[in-house]
């Protein structure tokens, strides 16, 4: 029996009116995503603000969300004990962008080169593992008593937060790299610089691009933390103050915030992935 070609038989109107309706669905499925999005935040933002309001949870402790919007536009208008809003939010992320670069781009170094040295990685892999089961945390208290409550020691710890994500996921792009092509490619007389540029490097490439969302997210918890534990400046600074005061919605501000850079730093990292990966099949 001969199978009919569907996309023959169908006229170019009749095609048109599929693709159309196949838009459609997409419009409306991207809608009602959006729907119940806001309907989640609705329902949680409206039962947590009738909740403190009936008293049934204690507001002092839980603070509620016009409490939240009165705090966050009293630092806008009116600034912080610590000075103004922009500028707590920009020493924030000032130690945040420099620890998630230097924490990359050493992530990155270290990945390919352990990946490609077989002999290397054997060697440290002993002293990584090591390294990567310490709380690094915990490593804030010695970076602030080494390094003084300035920019560095949340630096060095939003560094320290960033490296073994990236290099994790660097180190194993490297190894998962297709061994045909590396093969091929040394057989047309490729270096191994060569095949590490063209070959090894663009296969790891969406292991590496994964891991900075999550990095990123690491690097402000490392300058939040060092800020909290001791700083001059910078949103960390304001969590602890507002706790000290048992100002509850103060704490719920200073998350909103964080939220917000947060967000707005995924949203530029995924369009430098979406440049990065053209060549990526869409995702559907």
């Amino acid at each position: 029996m001969t199978q009919v070609n569907t996309s023959r038989a169908m006229s170019p109107e009749a095609i048109a009116e599929v693709e159309r309706e196949a838009q459609r669905k997409i419009k409306q499925r991207y809608w009602l995503v959006i729907s119940l999005r806001l309907a989640i935040l609705v329902i949680i933002l409206g039962g947590w603000e009738l909740s403190a309001t009936m008293q049934w949870i204690d507001p002092f402790f839980f603070s509620q969300p016009s409490l939240i919007v009165i705090q966050i536009y009293d630092w806008i208008m009116e600034g912080t004990s610590q000075g103004p809003l922009w500028v707590q939010v920009m020493v924030t992320l000032e130690e945040t962008v420099l620890g998630f670069l230097i924490g990359s781009v050493a992530g990155i170094i270290a990945g390919i080169a352990l990946g490609r040295n077989k002999l290397m990685s054997d060697v440290f892999s002993l002293y990584i593992q090591i390294a990567n089961s310490i709380p690094r945390v915990v490593l804030g208290s010695i970076f602030v008593i080494a390094l003084g409550l300035g920019m560095a020691s949340k630096v060095a710890l939003a560094v320290v937060m960033v490296f073994f994500v990236v290099f994790g996921n660097a180190f194993q792009g490297v190894r998962e790299a297709d061994r045909y092509m590396i093969a091929n490619a040394q057989i047309l007389g490729a270096s191994r610089r060569q095949v590490t540029t063209a070959v090894v490097i663009p296969s790891a490439l969406s292991w590496i691009l994964a891991s900075l969302h999550v990095s990123f997210g690491f690097a402000l918890v490392g300058a939040v933390v060092g800020e909290f534990l001791g700083s001059k400046q910078g949103i960390g600074l304001l969590i602890s103050t507002a706790q000290g005061a048992f100002n509850a919605s103060g704490v719920f501000a200073a998350m909103i915030v964080l939220a917000v850079v947060a967000l707005l730093a995924d949203y530029l990292l995924t369009s430098l992935e979406k440049r990065l990966l053209k060549w990526r099949p869409a995702a559907f």
